[in-house]
């Protein structure tokens, strides 16, 4: 009943009519005695009336209820639905701007800093499997010819597909840029570094060098490998590597790198650089890979033949041991960023 009497206060027309309907309906299963002897008419008379009473509570419940909803379907009609296509296309409007933004922030967390070895060669080993191109900006390439170029003609002659390599190494017959760039590398670190020897302006001679002999000799093995050779004046601070997966941008510190995925922003416009500095670079006429050919070990005359046919002789200093070494750093390049070798101390104390 506490619950019943707000509800009946608000709607006392239809209470009224329910309560007469429960009279109606008890007055007409009642007894025609109970009335007297003219019972039967006045039990007519009592019901007609009821009913004439019902119907009319009903229609003013009605007539109420409408007009209570002229002022809100006036609203609708006039305000909300006349508003509808604007508010439709503000509403494409806000959707569109958060789909942009979405892709923004989606393209700058692609954008990773990576802060450790352990990091960096996953990273490498991630961007090199099933590449099929690569691209390499940076000093001598000494990562290049260890890791990424043996391990991505691997993959691909494995899976017996064709991959494309550019490569942008200094100019080893240019004196003041493999100066500069070996006392750019001592400043940061006198100390030997993962190949166990210091930079010198002859080191990086030779290390460019063997980029260059490296690039013929895997050339001479696998026919799917469209492989090409720039040569620069200037040197970087930074390393590009890119491949089909992403990039990776790396400085001398061996725990800091920077990545990015294929298709972001930094992505496609590293890419871009790499093209157009590719394109300034002296090129290594590596088409001539079939005029010297390289044995699986190759020789001292064949490493200075080939360098004299390719129109870049060895320094007239150079002896056998200095080709030897250009060899060696070729094709059993030592990985740089390894762990040095621990220290050997003698008995004697040195």
């Amino acid at each position: 009943m506490m619950r019943a009497a707000p509800w009946a206060a608000r709607n006392a027309d239809v209470a009224i009519a329910l309560c007469l309907a429960i009279v109606v309906g008890v007055l007409g299963i009642m007894p025609d005695e109970i009335f007297g002897s003219e019972g039967e008419d006045i039990q007519r008379q009592l019901v007609t009336a009821a009913t004439l009473v019902i119907l009319a509570l009903v229609a003013t419940a009605l007539l109420r209820d409408r007009a209570r909803q002229a002022p809100v379907e006036k609203t609708i009609t006039s305000g909300a639905l006349a508003e509808l296509p604007v508010r439709l296309q503000r509403l494409e409007e806000i959707e569109t701007l958060a789909h942009s933004t979405r892709k923004a922030l989606d393209s700058l967390q692609l954008v990773r800093v990576l802060g450790s070895k352990h990091e960096i060669a996953q990273c490498h080993a991630e961007a090199r499997r099933d590449t099929t191109r690569w691209s390499f900006k940076g000093g001598t390439g000494t990562y290049l010819r260890a890791v990424t170029l043996p391990s991505c003609v691997a993959a691909a002659r494995r899976d017996k597909r064709h991959l494309m390599v550019r490569i942008e190494v200094i100019d080893p017959s240019d004196h003041e840029v493999c100066e500069t760039y070996a006392h750019y590398r001592r400043s940061l670190s006198d100390v030997p570094d993962g190949t166990g020897e210091r930079w010198t302006a002859d080191r990086a001679r030779k290390e460019s060098y063997a980029t260059i002999l490296a690039a013929f000799w895997h050339r001479q093995r696998y026919g799917l490998l469209d492989i090409a050779v720039g040569l620069s004046s200037t040197m970087t601070t930074f390393r590009w590597d890119l491949s089909s997966a992403r990039l990776i941008m790396t400085v001398e510190d061996p725990n800091m790198a920077m990545t990015a995925l294929a298709g972001t922003f930094y992505y496609e416009n590293c890419d871009t650089e790499l093209r157009l500095s590719f394109e300034q670079a002296r090129r290594v006429p590596l088409e001539m890979y079939k005029k010297v050919p390289l044995s699986d070990e190759p020789t001292i005359e064949e490493v200075q033949e080939l360098f004299e046919r390719i129109a870049m002789p060895l320094p007239k200093s150079y002896n056998g041991h200095d080709v030897v070494d250009i060899a060696r750093k070729a094709l059993r390049a030592v990985d740089p960023y390894r762990e040095p070798p621990p220290a050997v101390h003698r008995q004697d104390g040195s």
